[in-house]
This record gives C-alpha cells, structure tokens and sequence, in this order.
C-alpha cells in the first residue's frame, strides 16, 4: 500500500444500494487531486445488480456529493460520497438526500443542528461478536461501557473505526460499549443541515471496511436478538438556533409538540422492524405512545437534565431504529418543527 501512485489518484465512489441500508462502492482513477467535489465526473453503474434499475435499462447515474479523505489507501486519495440519479435527472427511490437537501436548504436560516448515536452489533459466524456458541451469555449489566476481556467484545475494531473516521474528517464525537455484549455505540455530530446525513453515512462505510478486515459483520437490524436484550436505534439529538439562545426551552417544547402530533408520520420513517425494538421495554418507549420527559430514557423525546437547567439547549428523539436513513430522519424533524404550520 505504500507503492508510488505516480501522481495518480484513487477515487473510492460510495453510494446506498437498493435495499435503502445497504452500502455499495466502486473505484477509479483520477490524473490529479480534485479541488473541490465539482471537479469529480459523473460516473455509473449496473443497476439491476443492486436493485435499483431495470435489466433492460439499468444505467444509474453515481452523482457526487461529498469528499473524505481515504484513511485505508492514504495520500491523496479519497473517498466520494454519491447520489445515485436517473439518466433523466431525477433521483432514484433510494437517493433520500435529493429532497433532504431541499429542506435544509429551506431550513438553512434556522441553522439545524444534529447529533445521532448510532448503534450497531458485530456478528461473526451468525453470532454477536464475543457469544458462546451455543447458548448466551450471562445478563446484561456489564457490558456497557465495560472494561476488560470477560466483558468487553471487539474493541479493536471500535477503536480502529475512531481513527478511521478522524482521518477522514468525519464529526465523530465518541465510542462506547452497550448493553448488549457486542453491540456498540458511536456518536457522529454536531453537524449542521444536510451535512449530517453525509457524515453518517460514511461513517457506516468506515464501520462496514474497518469490519471486513477482521472478518466481522456490521448489523445495524433495531432487534438482532430477541428476548431480554436491548435493541439497537439512532438517538438523534436536535437543536435549532433559536432553542440554543436564551430561553430556547420554550421553542424546544412548541417543537415537541409538533412532533407529538406527527408521531405516526415519524414512526413510519423511522426504521424497518422497528416495532420490534419500541416496545416500552429495554430502554425504549412503546411506539404506539408519544411521551417525552426529563432525562427519561424511557421516553420518545428524553430533555437532557442540562438542558432543563439552562432552560436552552437541544433534546434527544429516541424513536428512530439503528438502521434508520439519517437523510430521512433529521430532514423530517426540521419539516415538523420548522417548516410545517
């Protein structure tokens, strides 16, 4: 990997597959660094291999739409966050960024900010990471935010995907272990508008090529295993500048208000099989009932005790699955809370 490119650059293009969670990527080479993501070429791929297009018309469009840095090849290689478009302009079913973009930008005086934990389980083997093969392990309660071997499963990885993400100047904030022996958290934000759909997608495609070089499965399923063991979401935190100022408690309530009145709306956005994971039960609230709370993590919108006591500051919407589509979800909560009358 550390062989002379001759001045030739490597150009990871990354795009959401078919299924809506899958990840799918391609490269080529460029002459020269791009200065900016204008520079990039349209490219295009075989739709009907990932769902997307018709065997008998199956060009899609790879539109780009964002540069990382590329932490696995370094240099001045890159990674290429894309849209995947039609020939006639319009976006595929799965290219949610498209009308996500349109509210952000509808929204930009309001300056959203978002903060999502994303939670995930590492599979080996058709297993969690760390399991016995037959049976389970012992109940949940050392597991979060362990520490050592007999509890702690696949810090490596964890730890290898932070670097991952720092290189390529994603906004990751922290790591943890969860409840669930091989299941874990990290927290991508606070990024504004549409950047933070960006963001979070790539740092999926960092967590899945971490994984592959351990031979390690990344499931972001809201239940990988039933029973009496937590679930996996993406808790998005959200503010706009007007809850951020003084006295912003009071936007932050009009603006859970909305949202109680949209609940369906959201919950039907919010993830696939999600009903399976907002039970009311494991840290979650039941996804037929609105209901939010200070601090109340069993609740759909949890007000952080901080932002309690300042009487400003963001608040936390638990609802969403950890398989959620980020452009779909922060570009809904800025439509009911902003934009909506």
């Amino acid at each position: 990997m550390g062989l002379d490119q001759h001045g030739k650059v490597m150009a990871e293009y990354i795009w959401i597959g078919g299924s809506g969670i899958d990840m799918r990527c391609k490269t080529r080479t460029l002459d020269k660094k791009p200065k900016s993501v204008e520079d990039l070429p349209i490219w295009n791929f075989d739709g009907s291999s990932t769902g997307q297009a018709p065997g008998e018309d199956s060009e899609v469009l790879l539109k780009p739409s964002r540069i990382f840095k590329d932490p696995f090849t370094g240099g001045d290689n890159i990674l290429v966050m894309c849209e995947c478009m039609y020939p006639n302009g319009k976006p595929v079913d799965t290219n949610n960024r498209a009308e996500a973009n349109k509210i952000m930008e509808a929204a930009k005086a309001h300056k959203p900010w978002f903060g999502i934990e994303q939670e995930y389980t590492m599979f080996r083997g058709g297993r969690p990471l760390g399991w016995p093969k037959n049976g389970f392990p012992p109940p949940q309660g050392p597991y979060y935010c362990s520490v050592g071997a007999d509890v702690n499963v696949g810090r490596q990885i964890v730890e290898a995907h932070y670097r991952a993400c720092l290189y390529a100047s994603v906004t990751i904030s922290g790591i943890n272990a969860e409840v669930m022996p091989g299941q874990w958290e990290y927290q991508i934000g606070p990024c504004e508008g549409i950047s933070s759909g960006d963001e979070l997608w790539m740092s999926r495609y960092l967590l899945k090529r971490v994984a592959e070089m351990y031979d390690v499965v990344i499931s972001f399923d809201p239940k990988p295993i039933i029973g009496d063991w937590n679930g996996a979401g993406c808790h998005t935190n959200y503010s706009t500048q007007a809850m951020r100022e003084e006295g912003g408690i009071k936007v932050i309530l009009e603006a859970i208000k909305k949202l109680e009145a949209k609940h369906e709306e959201h919950i039907a956005v919010y993830g696939k099989d999600n009903h399976l994971r907002l039970t009311g039960k494991h840290e979650t609230a039941s996804m037929h009932k609105f209901s939010y709370g200070v601090a109340n993590r069993g609740a759909s919108i949890r007000i952080p005790r901080t932002t309690d006591i300042d009487k400003k500051g963001y608040f936390e919407d638990r609802r969403p699955a950890a398989n959620m589509d980020p452009y779909i979800v922060t570009a809904k909560l800025v439509q009911t809370t902003i934009l909506d009358q």
